[in-house]
């Protein structure tokens, strides 16, 4: 995908090292900017390639505070296993996105999976680790579907 943009976050992440692991990945697999609701970790970075010199990540206490800040056109696309979510292998990634994904233990709340233009899910019928679930979706951005 050559134009565009996009972000992601977690939702009530659970500790520093999903946050850090993300932010790594998210540096490194081409996003623009890492983000987090709610907070449940302390507030360390586990990332040692120091990406908060090449990638902010930003910070809503709640759900609807970063809702109303969702960038101009750009869609809201849920990461979560869910009868309505389209499988990673079919989906078409937007030129501009934020993708959002909940901690392992809780998933998306009902509001966040109402209010996203899109949900998408990974294989399996279990949950991944979030910071590897996030990875898993960049990656998939990146290459080119017939």
């Amino acid at each position: 995908m050559k134009a565009g943009y996009f972000g992601i976050g977690i939702l009530h992440a659970k500790t520093e090292t999903n946050v850090g692991t993300l932010w790594r990945s998210a540096a490194i697999l081409g996003a623009s900017f890492i983000f987090t609701i709610g907070r449940r970790y302390k507030h360390q970075s586990s990332d040692t390639l120091k990406t908060y010199r090449n990638i902010p990540l930003f910070h809503y206490d709640t759900f609807d505070q970063f809702y109303e800040n969702l960038p101009h056109d750009c869609q809201l696309i849920g990461v979560e296993l869910d009868e309505t979510a389209v499988p990673v292998s079919e989906f078409q990634h937007p030129k501009r996105a934020v993708y959002l994904l909940g901690a392992e233990d809780n998933g998306l709340t009902r509001e966040a999976i109402e209010k996203s233009h899109k949900l998408v899910q990974l294989p399996g019928e279990q949950c991944l680790n979030v910071a590897v679930a996030g990875s898993l979706i960049m990656y998939d951005r990146l290459i080119v579907k017939p």
